[in-house]
Order: C-alpha cells, then structure tokens, then sequence
C-alpha cells in the first residue's frame, strides 16, 4: 500500500490518496474523524484548534459503506483558509503588497532556511507552509483506515505519554482497552494523575514565560502475529520502518523500541527475552523487552515504540535569527504555535504506525478483497500452531 498527501496549513484543503486498499473493507467517516478529534485535543494546545474541527470526506474508493478496490480519497477542509485566502492565492499577487505576508525571518528549528536555500525560494512562506504540522492532520486520517482494517483481524492500537519536560509519568502495565479509556480522560494523555497535574503547570508555566515543551510518548501494539517484516533486505525490516514514520513526524527527534537505550547499561542476560513453549500456547516469550521485535520481524508479543518530540520550535519569546534580505540580526518571525502538543503528537504517533503495520500485515497476507486476506491469515495461523 502507498499514499500521497497535498496541501498547505493555510490552503484551502489537505489531500491524501491511498492505494492497495483491498476491497470489502468496512470504511465509513465516523472512525476517521473520532482520531482526527483526538489529534486537536491535550493541554497546551493553541488557538488554531478552537478554528478548526476537522473532519474528513470520503471522495473516492468508497461505496455504500465498503472500499471497492479503487484508490481511497479524502481531503480535510481548512476552515481558516477563509482568512488567507489573498495571501495563498493560486494566482499572482502583486509584490510588496499586504496581500503577499512575505515571510523573510526564518525560525530556528523549523525548515524555514533550509527549504528555502533548497528550493530557492525568497518568500520562506513557501517552506513553512507545506512543513507545518498541520500536514499531519491527514496522516492521522489515513492512520485511522489502517485501524480500521487492523480491527477486522483484531489488533489494537494505544498511546500515552510517558514525560512532558523534566515530568516523568509512571508508566503502569494495563490492559490495552483500560489503557485507551484512562488517558482519552487525561488532557495530557497519562494514567499517572500526580504527574497530570504536575504536567499541566509546567505547560502553563512554559507558556506564561513564551516558551515550549517537549516531551515522550509510548505506543503499544496488541494482537499483531508473529512474523510481519523480514529478515532479508535493510529495508523490509518492520521496526527499520516504523522507526522511519516516527521521525518523519514534525519535531520528532528519537526512537526507541522495548527497553531502548536502557540496553546499552545491561548485561545480555537482562536485555534478551528467553522462549517458552506450552503445548495449549505454543511459543511465547518469558518478557518483552524487545518491543515485539526480532531480526526486524515481529515476535507475536506487543509491539512497544518510544518517540521523543523536541520542543515546538516557534517561541513567543522568539530566539536570534538573521533577515535573508538585510542579513543583519533579527528576533525570529512569530507564526500561531502551541505551547506543548505532545498529547497530540501521540495521536499521530499511533497514526503512522498503524499505517506501517497495515502495510507490513498487506505485504504478508496480501490479497484483493478482504475474503481472499482473510483465508490467508487463517492459513498462516494454522500453518504457525502445526510449526
């Protein structure tokens, strides 16, 4: 499965097209927009999110409540376009007038420069509109069909954020439906509500100063069998590519599975998971601190991924920067920001991996229709309990 997404944070629309869907799956609006209202929610959000509420049209692919085959096409609709709709005007506009908002400050941490130099583009607004994170509004609409495909063969999907700053949430082992109810109730997503509170206050404190916070989240995989991803080729390798869609997410930073870094302080004793065998079970593992990985392959356990967002890079209190006409020093352009969207971000978080999942179950089990997927999972489960 591919897809492709277009579109700016202040254009009129975003777009995505996704290919490979197979047909009869169950596909309705309803799942989509519950994540993209998901993705807007958490502390310390700004005020872009009291303009939008996002939702997405199904324009293609779909018909009578089921993909047919054909590519799936949606697109989210910008209700703020309403206001910059001079400004991004497809059509020229005449230079230096208030109609352009030419951006000439570039931020540090944002793509401004370097897309600019890249691009040749004066006008950093040509950079900073399509980097923006808003682009991750769609991805968090094509994560929500890989769940919805994902839940017809019972997988799971959930998040939460394990620090926010120098907070750190206590992490507790709980069933993965229980896991999703407590933190869709917390503004910062966490089970922990001493760190909850602890969390809202350096998030108001971060933005009376003019600042911001990052931060990490978890994302926990239920119900994936053994054997996604391969061996084979570098590029084939499951958690190579899920590691890829988390950085690929605006502000991220790092990744992690299982134990992560921690395996760097350990003996090998206390890093690997021993296997055991029951004849009811099969084969299991006696922990999972791999993450549910080996070789790049799934092991049947959960899969556990770690992602580390930096601090959203446009301040209140804006850092040094240089004008790319005058080149003398200036304070960095503002542009409308959050204080701290780690809440969110694990939204996204679970979108994209969820796509890659998807992917990988396509790639193994892979099929037209879901009638013709669905016989060869059951085969390749019976074929995994005979082994």
């Amino acid at each position: 499965m591919r897809y492709l997404t277009a579109g700016e944070t202040h254009g009129p629309q975003l777009t995505a097209i996704v290919e490979g869907l197979p047909s009869n799956l169950p596909l309705t609006g309803e799942p989509i927009n519950e994540q993209l209202a998901r993705r807007q929610k958490g502390h310390g959000r700004g005020k872009r999110m009291q303009i939008e509420k996002d939702t997405a049209q199904l324009v293609g692919g779909v018909r009578h409540g089921k993909t047919t085959g054909a590519p799936v096409a949606l697109v989210v609709a910008n209700n703020d376009w309403k206001a910059w709709t001079t400004v991004m005007s497809i059509e020229d506009v005449e230079e230096g007038s208030e109609g352009k908002r030419r951006v000439n400050r570039p931020r540090p941490g944002h793509a401004d420069l370097n897309g600019g130099l890249k691009y040749n583009q004066t006008d950093l607004r040509n950079i900073l509109e399509r980097s923006s994170a808003r682009e991750t509004t769609v991805r968090v609409a094509i994560g929500a069909i890989a769940r919805q495909f994902l839940a017809q063969f019972g997988i799971k999907i959930a998040g939460q954020v394990i620090r926010i700053g120098e907070i750190e949430a206590v992490r507790e082992e709980l069933p993965i439906d229980e896991l999703i109810r407590i933190t869709e109730e917390s503004p910062v997503r966490v089970t922990d509500k001493e760190a909850e509170a602890r969390m809202i206050a350096a998030i108001d404190q971060a933005k009376a100063e003019g600042d911001t916070l990052g931060g990490i989240v978890e994302v926990i995989v239920e119900g994936v069998p053994v054997g996604l991803g391969s061996h084979v080729q570098w590029d084939r390798k499951l958690d190579g590519r899920i590691a890829q869609a988390v950085v690929s997410i605006q502000a991220f930073k790092g990744v992690e599975f299982g134990i992560g870094f921690e395996a760097a302080k350990r003996r090998g004793s206390k890093v690997h998971d021993e296997i055991l065998y029951a004849e009811e079970s099969g084969f299991r593992r006696g922990s999972n601190r791999a993450g549910g990985f080996e070789g790049g392959m799934t092991t049947g356990e959960p899969i556990i991924v770690r992602g580390v967002m930096k601090p959203i890079s446009t301040l209140y209190k804006p850092l040094a920067s240089v004008d790319i006409d005058t080149k003398q020093p200036f304070s960095a352009q503002v542009e409308r920001s959050d204080t701290c969207a780690v809440p969110a971000a694990g939204v996204i978080m679970e979108s994209v991996i969820a796509w890659e999942v998807a992917n990988a179950f396509m790639e193994k089990f892979g099929g037209d229709s879901m009638e013709e997927i669905r016989a060869n999972y059951d085969n390749y489960l019976a074929q995994v309990e005979r082994y």
